[in-house]
């Protein structure tokens, strides 16, 4: 039989909000993790997608994810790893795998692949996720989404550098980011009088 594929979400647009099961490192138990809940509190929302727990780009990327968890939560975002795995899988895995002693954030199950499916970031030929990652903003719209081919990982200091900006002109919505943007750095403001001079503007 065919699987049916889903309607994907794209950025502009709001974002599906399931509740999924997850195991929490922090406090070494099970419980579940709701993106309407993180949109009720006005939260914003990083998910992580990943192909498979016991894997081997996998707990470099995570362990890169958990350097960068704490300043993450202090721009007011929810931090959640997610795979197709179960939650019972993560606890293992996290409990086995050394690189993965720092992660604090919830590793979250999205074991019929529903919620990477809506997304885009679903292999439908292997039925694990890819390594996407997405950025939810406070009301609820996908702001930021990023999918790659899993043997390549991922820099999470660009992901770090990316929600800055996003919750820059969240704040600003009259400014936009330019390249390599960071904190502290010019932003633009769009306007006719802008137009050809943005090198000029920049200086």
């Amino acid at each position: 039989m065919c699987e049916e594929k889903t309607d994907v979400v794209t950025v502009g647009n709001k974002a599906p909000l399931p509740e999924l099961e997850t195991f929490d490192p922090a406090a070494c138990k099970f419980g579940r993790f709701s993106l309407a809940e993180a949109v009720k509190n006005k939260k914003w929302t990083v998910l992580v997608f990943y192909p498979a727990d016991f894997t081997f780009v996998c707990p470099t990327e995570l362990a890169d994810l958990a350097d960068r968890h704490a300043e993450l939560a202090a721009l007011g975002a929810e931090v959640v790893s997610v795979s197709t795995d179960t939650k019972f899988t993560h606890m293992g895995w996290q409990g086995a795998e050394r690189l993965l002693k720092d992660v604090k954030y919830p590793m979250a199950s999205d074991a019929r692949g529903r919620l990477a499916r809506a997304l885009g970031a679903y292999d439908y030929a292997t039925g694990l996720a890819y390594r996407g990652t997405f950025i939810i903003n406070p009301d609820g719209v996908l702001a930021g989404a990023e999918v790659n081919l899993n043997n390549v990982g991922r820099d999470m200091g660009e992901l770090l550098r990316k929600m800055k900006a996003f919750v820059h002109t969240y704040k600003n919505p009259a400014e936009v980011c330019p390249a390599k943007w960071k904190p502290g750095e010019k932003t633009l403001k769009p306007s006719e009088a802008l137009v050809g001079k943005v090198a000029d503007s920049l200086k």
